[in-house]
């Protein structure tokens, strides 16, 4: 006799939990499997299935090719409900379906009661396997599908396998390892195809399948199939199982696991009848009905089947996918919240230090009464002070308007040699550098950059800056520009203390002072962050090469004009 075709839907996390997983099941049994009318129909369709792969299907004396039915009962089963006392109740519907089955299929009492307990034994260990190893019925994942692959289509059908083949040996005389064998693979077959289709007839992968463009893709392709089985099992007469492959691949692409679990049945239901008929290209081997079978469900088992793990890792990749878009979204709605943030908060700083520079400067200069000395000190670091909160002000708009978008950069020629000469000047007049010796370099003709000349000398500037600020106890400071391939590299070189890699790796986040938030550096942690930005504006990199102790290299790279 035969028994079942199962491949359910394999979980993805074991660990979730058993509060998790009853979640799951409860939301999953309220679906197409939560009909009262269910169990009945099962009932009746484990009659029908057993009597037509009795009928129609035996290879091996009693056992069947393709078996169906306990896939059917075991696919039900995890899907409709839990709980002991509807355990008990489904279990009794689907015995007695088995056991008319057997009994409408012409079998003996004694040897229908045999198959009936070898079947109940088989359907109930892969119930239980499922339940431990693939709890939720998840196919979109390769784990999950691997999990109930290995657990339930190729594990439960052992047990009732070694029932049937020792009452058929008592019974019938049949040889055991030939019956066993015929046995496990028929269920197996049965369990890693057929319980899969139906684990998947649920509302939410038929409801995507339903758009008019999706019923005309499924009707063409199933079409496609269905032409390549027929011309296989019952045209050709060379072995061409290969030209499958691609079709069930196809499906896999375009229909995910909803579909190359109905091409396996389609493929499964063909590969049977040319069998049984004596066609397809089994006829060709030598040996009898049992061996030709076993050839047939090997080919199906491990040469088909394995398909199934390329849709659940498309469904998988997808899952991902629609997570990473949804995380990137959020993302996306925090950065734009943070600018708007930033954007305030500088335009908010901005009035008022207006105002306290303008006092400060008044009463410093005596124009507001007779100051001291110590008072005209306290009145020039007071505007110094605001200053750097003004300078503040302008970064964080900077900053808000480059991740927003905001910021246009007007490409044109730029002559680096002249702007670096112009940076030069500009930073040579700061008091703090008094101390340092610049100069610029450039390497050969033609240092002409595609850029917008007003933003890379802000980028230039803050670099310099930088120099200024922590490279002083070198005394030296170089602006070098040359030719790079297809572009300009411009680069500041200081003497100063030099970049670890690990600070190196966090230099040009936003807010990242590296540690030093508490010395005697001034600084935000914005420029190198904006400089970054503004340079990618440009079509152009920016990076630094340093080591402790060895300066820094901080250098640009633009395409040339």
């Amino acid at each position: 006799m035969p028994n079942s075709l199962a491949l359910t839907a394999s979980d993805i996390d074991i660990a979730a939990g058993s509060s998790l997983v009853r979640g799951r099941r409860t939301a999953t049994a309220a679906s197409l499997f939560n009909d009262p009318l269910v169990p009945i129909a099962t009932v009746v369709g484990v009659m029908l299935l057993t009597v037509l792969a009795i009928s129609t299907a035996r290879t091996a004396g009693l056992v069947a090719a393709l078996w169906a039915a306990n896939a059917l009962a075991v696919a039900v089963w995890l899907r409709s409900g839990r709980g002991w006392s509807y355990d008990l109740c489904f279990g009794a519907l689907i015995a007695v379906g088995v056991l008319s089955g057997q009994f409408l299929a012409g079998n003996r009492p004694e040897v229908a009661a045999m198959f009936m307990a070898a079947n109940m034994l088989e359907i109930v260990t892969g119930v239980f396997l499922a339940r431990r190893f693939a709890p939720t019925l998840n196919f979109s994942s390769v784990e999950g599908a691997c999990r109930f692959l290995l657990s339930v289509a190729l594990v439960a059908p052992i047990g009732g396998g070694l029932v049937a083949a020792t009452g058929l040996s008592f019974m019938a005389g049949a040889e055991f390892l030939i019956s066993f064998q015929a046995w496990w693979l028929s269920h197996a077959l049965g369990l890693a195809v057929v319980a899969p289709f139906v684990l998947m007839l649920e509302k939410q992968p038929l409801r995507q399948l339903l758009s008019p463009w999706r019923i005309a893709e499924t009707v063409v392709l199933f079409g496609l199939l269905i032409a390549v089985c027929v011309s296989v099992y019952f045209v050709l007469t060379v072995p061409l199982g290969f030209a499958m492959i691609p079709v069930l691949i196809l499906i896999a692409a375009r229909l995910r696991v909803v579909g190359v679990t109905a091409g396996l049945v389609v493929m499964a239901v063909c590969a049977t009848s040319a069998l049984m008929t004596g066609s397809g290209p089994w006829r060709w081997v030598e040996g009898d009905l049992a061996e030709r079978a076993m050839l047939m469900q090997l080919t199906l088992l491990f040469g088909y089947v394995p398909i199934v793990l390329v849709a659940s890792l498309l469904e998988e990749r997808d899952r991902l996918s629609e997570r990473a878009k949804a995380g990137q979204l959020r993302a996306e709605r925090a950065s734009s919240a943070k600018s708007r943030l930033l954007a305030n908060v500088a335009h908010e700083i901005k009035s008022p230090i207006g105002g306290v520079i303008g006092i400060g400067d008044l009463w410093s200069s005596g124009q507001l009464g007779p100051v001291t000395e110590t008072q005209r000190e306290m009145a020039q670091m007071l505007v110094k002070t605001a200053r750097q909160v003004e300078a503040l002000s302008h970064d964080l708009l900077d900053v808000a308007r480059a991740e927003s978008g905001a910021v246009k950069v007007e490409l044109r020629p730029t002559d680096v040699p002249g702007l670096l000469h112009d940076v030069c000047r500009a930073v040579a007049l700061r008091p703090e550098a008094a101390r340092l010796k610049m100069s610029v370099v450039a390497e050969g003709d033609g240092l002409v950059a595609l850029a917008d000349s007003q933003r890379l000398a802000q980028v230039i500037d803050n670099l310099a800056t930088n120099a200024v600020k922590y490279a002083a106890i070198g005394g030296v400071l170089t602006f070098r520009a040359h030719r790079i391939y297809d572009g300009v590299r411009i680069e500041v070189i200081d003497k100063g203390p030099g970049l670890s890699p690990e600070k190196q790796a966090q230099l040009f986040e936003p807010f990242n002072r590296l540690g030093l938030e508490r010395s005697a550096v001034e600084g935000h942690g914005i420029g190198l962050a904006l400089a970054k930005r503004l340079v990618e504006l440009q079509g152009g990199a920016i990076g630094v090469v340093s080591a402790p102790g060895e300066g820094a290299i901080f250098w640009i790279e633009l395409p040339a004009a």
